[in-house]
């Protein structure tokens, strides 16, 4: 899976929100926040092709949370970036 192009994670007065850059990603009635860990792994990842398991080890690398939890944060944060149509597969 990759993020599309066209979506850019902005630090705007203290919060991490991601922005469509072309009209085409523009909804006004949603606003992607990302808190600390989410915006990690979006910087992380982004422009590249990177799987649940990638994202995964990245919390593993940085935080101190078991394997499950970071399996289990990293199944959410996927699905919400899906939801929010932000991912291509």
């Amino acid at each position: 899976m990759r993020i599309k192009e066209g979506f850019t994670l902005r630090h705007m007065l203290g919060e991490h929100v991601v922005v469509g850059e072309g009209l085409a990603q523009v909804n006004f009635n949603k606003i992607l926040a990302l808190n600390e860990s989410a915006s990690y792994l979006w910087e992380a990842v982004s422009g590249k092709d990177f799987t649940e398991q990638e994202l995964t080890q990245l919390l593993l690398d940085r935080y101190e949370v078991t394997p499950e939890q970071a399996a289990a944060d990293v199944a959410k944060l996927v699905a919400s970036w899906e939801e929010q149509g932000v991912l291509a597969r």
